[in-house]
């Protein structure tokens, strides 16, 4: 993806003046045109053609077809490479097309094309739902206090709505009028990728107004609940902050892509070897035989000696033998994995339908990496949890309330309380809302003054905003759901939450309506982890109050409140152990004097232009002292479903699972849920054990530490642990333990700490998140997974594949994963044995003509076996092909090992395929020459003509490779019989219309193979060496595979006979038959069949997989 960048590169600050196009346009600011597509139609095909030639293979191809039309090198006609080249080139053309018109469409969908002529210093209007168009400064708006609302999912991935406000000054500019005479000017920072930011001041009638991120409406927000609002541009096009922050992404290639790489040119450089020797024998065979010729066989011009006859014949063999490198690979591979990237968005099994949400491959270049992964990456909160908060346990003044509570003198199992019914008490509470502690309930009702004041605060302390739509039916959007959990946990207890404006809060306490005069918000940040708001209560105090992270809050406590802190500090850490959310509240009391001193130091800091953020930080530090501890909440968020079963099964599967969270230490547990999952694998639960965060040992002591760990670490020492003379020890501590949890980290580290694993430990990597903060780690990661959860689609937008709910990854790896890593190991293994048997013939050939690069096929034969004959059933093997049912799959994960090994295409694998297809040559060129030589028809008329030949040896090559493929396909499928068998047939029906006397007489210097076809099958001598020649082949191939399953069999082999003997027992039939021939190539697990250990899990003390010993 490209943008026209703005041609200012070097700006410092920005000055933009209202309605003052002349003015604005001297500092060359970029317009709102963004061009996301790479082509149009003119350029389209030019450059698709440069890009498509910066592939070697392309490049090599053309170079050959140039070749071709010398005529003094070249025995074969020039369509012969172009027909491949054109088809190659034809269909990526069509996909680059297909992908930009997307993109293009894409680009369309958000921004109407009317916004394309707007200029910085327009004033613009925008109407609700619609989409912000540039960078705005906010002038006004249809609601009161020049507040309008926004939704900010695809810029930081949150689906609640926030506020914006105007500057009080320009809030009242609602007239067209007005506005057409505003001249304001405003100087801010330069074009920058910060978000969360912005520094700048509005000059308007000889004042200045400071303004912040609050006034501004970005690119890519929408307008909710807001009839209409005006904003001035400030930044346009590709200086908007969304396009600043969607850089280039990181191209991803597979393993296999690389190998293939590095095997096209061993292939290379193979064939310039083989071009080599034939050449060497036309030098010695002209110098020695061919000169005895020159009297009747003069050369041709411009040949003059057997040297340069060398050197042409060099060239003539590298264009004969050309299709040892495969031209239609490359496009082969990616019709393959576009067939399984749509297995994976119809497959029923991953859809959610609470959602309405189905998998989707978001990319066609990874499937068959999903197959190899040993590192997963996750993020907790929505990932493996569902993200939505309730409101469970809290403390209060030393007192501990719960979710659920227990009768006295009763047994505990079955003491479970009644659900509140909290209507009688207050009919504004919410009817969703469960809780079940009665005392909590009569706390409120009895008066308890600490009671009173933390749902108090827990009504006050937030930036939630309400919609009333009817009398007492509220809708709360908050910007995270554990926020929206404690107001409505208020809301329930008799503090609802009602209203607000930009000056004050209303609420009803206990049936009574109150209204706070709200004087500040000390907002949350990353840093400071807390959030205060100081207000005015109608009989005119002041307070202060404050919820945040414990270890910020606690050391911010008056001294007086020690003996509570440690009663509250053990219930945090309670909360915390049980995988709860936890926050501390406090309050201040203010003097009017704090409060005047306090407030006009926060509004020089508000106003400064150098370092603002810095000093409204100390402002706020300077306030948020000595206050008074009134309690900690804890919110639950759950476990997803299936989340112990997956991590259960995919740490069968030997894959390696580690939690990067930004929570806090203790509550990264999840649970016993997650210990459950864990303890499938032998780590987390009660018998694991934990290694925390002390310095590790020498890596060279790993070996000697016996027992199961896991290591915890938080995000501060995480940074050390990340400098370059620890990382080694990191990882090689890291690796030996069976669990790795990273609490409290940014999502800086969560990228480095995958970046960590790629380099040293060359694993491929899956990274799995839902939110914003999640984005780099996902695109750092050999693979990228977004889940479409409560955060917005920012991971979604950034990952390769997505989907709704964690338990599906199961299914994506040992299912989709591995069937994708297996097609694509066969397929090529397949591919280049067929083009190895079909490509040597003509190098034996050679010492049998001469080394005059005389082919051995008809040009047809040449031009159409790799895209006629051979091309459609490696097509459906590859698309289609399965060894053990999905369900097998989820069953034994042990089956996804060979993909984490790379047994089933590799260097060896490479190499086996080669030779098989060196020897199918082999036999292909020697059995017809040894036996054709001395054979006759019937008439007496020899059978040793090059014609009878050629033909002979084409079909035998054709009927060999067809019957190899029927070996290797493991799952038959109608495509598979008509692609198989039609290929086989269109073969002959070709050959015998090529060889007609009908083309002959129409094209008579094109067709020299009249009648070769009908003269050569009929007899049966041919037959028998055709038949000869397939058993010779393929008979030693069949003896290796089934020696191999009785001696050396593999889970493969074993899972697929057991399955097969069920269906045999129960009688079952099925559209589909498996081939008893496909056997994998990887080693075996005979010691873990016979043992059957690691081979079920236990969840819950249920089983979820059958034990191999079973079979």
């Amino acid at each position: 993806m490209t943008y026209f960048m703005s041609c200012v590169t070097s700006e410092e600050e920005r000055r933009v003046r209202a309605n003052d196009r002349d003015y604005n346009e001297k500092f060359q600011y970029a317009s709102n045109c963004i061009m996301t597509s790479k082509y149009n139609i003119i350029t389209f095909l030019p450059v698709n053609l440069f890009e498509q030639f910066q592939e070697v293979a392309n490049t090599y191809f053309l170079f050959l077809l140039i070749l071709q039309l010398i005529p003094q090198i070249s025995s074969l006609s020039w369509f012969t490479t172009i027909v491949p080249l054109a088809l190659v080139l034809s269909i990526t053309a069509v996909k680059d097309a297909t992908d930009d018109y997307v993109s293009m469409f894409f680009l369309f969908l958000l921004v109407n094309e009317k916004w394309m002529n707007v200029r910085v210093g327009d004033i613009i209007k925008l109407e609700n739902n619609q989409f912000v168009a540039a960078d705005l400064l906010l002038l006004s708006s249809s609601e009161p206090h020049g507040l309008c609302y926004i939704e900010t999912a695809e810029l930081d991935g949150e689906t609640n709505m926030k506020v914006r406000q105007s500057v009080s000054v320009t809030s009242e500019l609602g007239d067209q009028n007005n506005l057409a005479s505003f001249d304001g000017e405003v100087v801010c920072e330069p074009p920058n990728n910060k978000l969360d930011r912005f520094c700048g001041t509005l000059y308007w009638r000889d004042k200045k107004y400071t303004l912040t991120n609050q006034n501004m409406l970005l690119r890519g927000c929408v307008l909710r609940n807001t009839e209409a609002c005006y904003g001035l541009v400030i930044f346009a096009g590709p200086d908007t902050k969304l396009m600043q922050n969607s850089g280039r992404t990181k191209f991803k290639r597979t393993s296999i892509d690389r190998l293939m790489n590095t095997l096209v040119l061993w292939i290379f450089g193979f064939l310039v070897c083989m071009g080599v020797i034939l050449a060497v024998g036309n030098a010695v065979w002209e110098r020695e035989v061919g000169s005895l010729f020159q009297s009747y066989l003069p050369w041709d011009p411009p040949v003059d000696n057997f040297l340069f006859s060398a050197f042409l014949s060099f060239w003539s063999y590298v264009i004969i033998l050309n299709t040892v490198v495969p031209i239609s690979l490359y496009v082969s591979v990616e019709v393959i994995r576009l067939g399984h990237s749509y297995f994976i968005n119809w497959d029923q099994q991953m859809f959610c339908s609470q959602c309405n949400t189905a998998a989707e491959a978001r990319t066609t270049t990874l499937n068959e990496e999903l197959g190899q992964v040993e590192y997963i990456f996750s993020d907790k909160t929505g990932t493996l949890t569902q993200n939505i908060m309730s409101f469970n346990k809290c403390s209060i003044n030393g007192q501990t309330y719960e979710h659920y509570s227990y009768h006295k003198n009763t047994i505990w199992q079955n003491s479970y309380t009644r659900l509140l019914d909290f209507t009688p008490f207050n009919p504004l509470a919410d009817p969703n809302f469960c809780f079940y502690d009665d005392t909590l309930l009569e706390s409120v009702k009895v008066g308890d003054s600490h009671t009173h004041e933390f749902f108090r605060l827990l009504s006050l302390c937030h930036t939630v905003m309400s919609e009333e739509k009817s009398e007492g039916e509220l809708v709360y959007k908050a910007q995270s759901p554990d926020e929206g959990a404690l107001v409505t946990a208020a809301r329930n207890f008799g503090f609802v939450f009602r209203s607000r404006t930009p000056g004050t809060i209303t609420t009803t306490e206990i049936g009574r309506p109150v209204t706070y005069t709200l004087l500040a918000i000390l907002d949350f940040n990353n840093i400071r982890k807390r959030m205060s708001v100081i207000v005015r209560n109608p009989e005119g105090r002041i307070r202060l109050y404050c919820k945040g992270a414990d270890t910020v809050l606690l050391e911010r406590l008056h001294p007086c409140n020690q003996e509570l802190m440690n009663i509250t500090s053990d219930h945090l850490n309670e909360y915390a152990a049980d995988g709860l959310r936890t926050l501390a509240l406090a309050y201040r009391d203010l003097s009017e004097d704090e409060w005047e001193a306090w407030s006009e130091s926060h509004r020089c800091a508000d106003k400064a232009t150098n370092c603002r953020e810095d000093r409204l930080a100390a402002a706020y530090e300077e306030i948020e002292q000595d206050m008074m501890l009134l309690g900690a909440t804890a919110i639950e968020d759950k476990l997803q479903e299936g989340v112990p079963e997956t991590i259960a099964v995919l740490s069968l599967a030997n894959i390696k699972i580690w939690v990067l969270t930004g929570d806090k230490q203790e509550s990264c547990f999840m649970g016993n849920g997650f210990r459950e999952g864990q303890e499938g694998d032998g780590t987390g639960g009660e018998g694991g054990k934990q290694l925390q965060c002390p310095p590790p040992p020498p890596s060279n002591l790993m070996d000697n530490i016996s027992g199961e760990f896991a290591l915890v670490i938080n995000g501060h020492s995480l940074a050390h642990a990340l400098e370059a003379d620890m990382e080694m020890e990191f990882v090689s501590t890291a690796c030996a333990c069976k669990a790795v949890i990273c609490c409290r980290v940014t999502p800086l580290q969560k990228a480095q700490v995958v970046e960590l694993i790629k380099k040293h430990k060359k694993a491929v990597t899956l990274a799995i998140g839902d939110g914003a903060n999640d984005v780099s780690m996902i695109k750092s990661a050999h693979i990228g997974v977004g889940i479409s959860g409560q955060e917005g689609i920012q991971a979604v937008l950034a990952s390769d594949y997505s989907f709704s709910q964690f338990r599906f990854l199961q299914r994506l790896l040992l299912v989709h994963g591995r069937w994708s890593y297996l097609r694509m190991c066969r397929f090529l293994c397949y591919f280049f044995y067929k083009n190895f048997a079909f490509t040597m013939v003509h190098f034996w050939f050679g010492f049998f003509c001469g080394f005059s690069a005389q082919t051995v096929y008809d040009q047809y034969f040449i031009t159409l076996y790799n895209i006629v004959y051979t091309s459609l059933p490696v097509l459906a093997m590859g698309i289609f092909d399965q060894d053990v049912p999905d369900q097998r799959s989820l069953e034994y994960p042990k089956l996804y090992e060979p993909g984490q090994l790379n047994l089933l295409f590799n260097k060896r694998e490479f190499f086996i395929c080669i030779a098989q297809g060196i020897y199918t040559s082999v036999v292909l060129f020697f059995v017809p020459c040894a036996v054709l030589s001395d054979a006759t028809q019937s008439t007496g008329v020899p059978l040793a003509d090059y014609q009878t030949f050629a033909v002979t040896t084409a079909t035998a090559l054709v009927i060999v490779v067809s019957v190899q493929i029927a070996l290797d396909t493991g799952f038959w499928t109608v495509f598979n019989h008509v692609f198989v068998w039609g290929s086989l047939g269109s073969y002959f029906t070709i050959m015998f219309a090529l060889h007609s006397q009908t083309l002959f007489k129409i094209f008579p210097n094109q067709f020299h193979f009249v009648g070769s076809a009908q003269s050569t099958l009929l007899q049966p001598v041919v037959w028998l060496t055709i038949a000869l020649a397939t058993a010779i082949c393929i008979v030693p191939v069949l003896a290796f595979r089934f020696l191999k399953v009785d001696l050396k069999p593999q889970l493969s082999d074993t899972v697929r006979k057991h399955t097969q003997t069920q269906q045999g027992r129960l009688g079952a039939r099925s559209g589909s038959r498996r081939s008893g021939y496909a056997f994998a190539h990887q080693e075996g697990f005979g010691e873990l069949i016979t043992s059957g250990k690691n081979m079920s899990v236990s969840v819950k003390k249920k089983k979820i997989l059958k034990p191999l010993c079973s079979l």
